[in-house]
């Protein structure tokens, strides 16, 4: 029997209560629903200093981005919500994606983003949805060499009241989208197992 489909989901906001983190729940449950090996994590839970090279030459990675590459190394899937700060992504996710991309010694540049498959979806306060951020994303994935899919799911206009107490989306459809982004992502992954892709 082969192995289920890794992947690796989180939301680029460290906020207690974030949207974001609510809704990679559910694309994480879409993904789970499709027989995903989905492992969750919080960014808050890997706190790095703000990129600099000289840190880095001087003290070599931090321990939580040395824990954090491992986790990307370890998943061929990446499952990602990310917020819209003025228009972009934030600073904690660039500055995560940066730290994850330096190599440790002797491996291969972007060792850990090289034929990684990439799904995303959003919420944000605007009427776009966080459209800007997914364009940003998608441009900083590609360019460390991440296979985006063109699946993607957005909620625009998104506060607190769009989901219950159980940190449900109190709309069906738009949970059902979202659920079928992570749903995709694990049928790519199949695909490529199986030589199909």
């Amino acid at each position: 029997m082969p192995a289920m489909p890794s992947i690796l989901a989180f939301a680029g906001s460290t906020r207690t209560g974030s949207l974001n983190k609510k809704i990679i729940a559910i694309a994480a449950a879409g993904a789970r629903e499709a027989q995903g090996a989905v492992t969750v994590i919080d960014l808050r839970d890997y706190p790095l200093p703000l990129y600099d090279g000289d840190l880095e030459a001087h003290h070599g990675l931090p321990p939580p981005a040395v824990e954090l590459k491992r986790l990307f190394c370890a998943h061929r899937g990446l499952l990602i919500a990310t917020p819209e700060y003025n228009g972009s992504i934030p600073g904690v996710l660039k500055n995560a994606l940066d730290w994850v991309s330096r190599p440790a010694p002797g491996e291969k540049p972007l060792a850990c983003y090289d034929g990684k498959i990439a799904a995303i979806v959003s919420a944000a306060l605007g009427a776009l949805g966080g459209a800007r951020a997914q364009a940003h994303l998608r441009q900083i994935l590609g360019t460390v060499n991440v296979t985006l899919l063109p699946q993607q799911w957005r909620i625009p206009e998104a506060t607190a009241e769009a989901f219950d107490a159980a940190g449900q989306l109190k709309d069906a459809r738009a949970a059902q989208q979202i659920k079928r982004v992570g749903a995709t992502l694990v049928e790519f992954l199949e695909r490529l197992s199986d030589g199909v892709a």
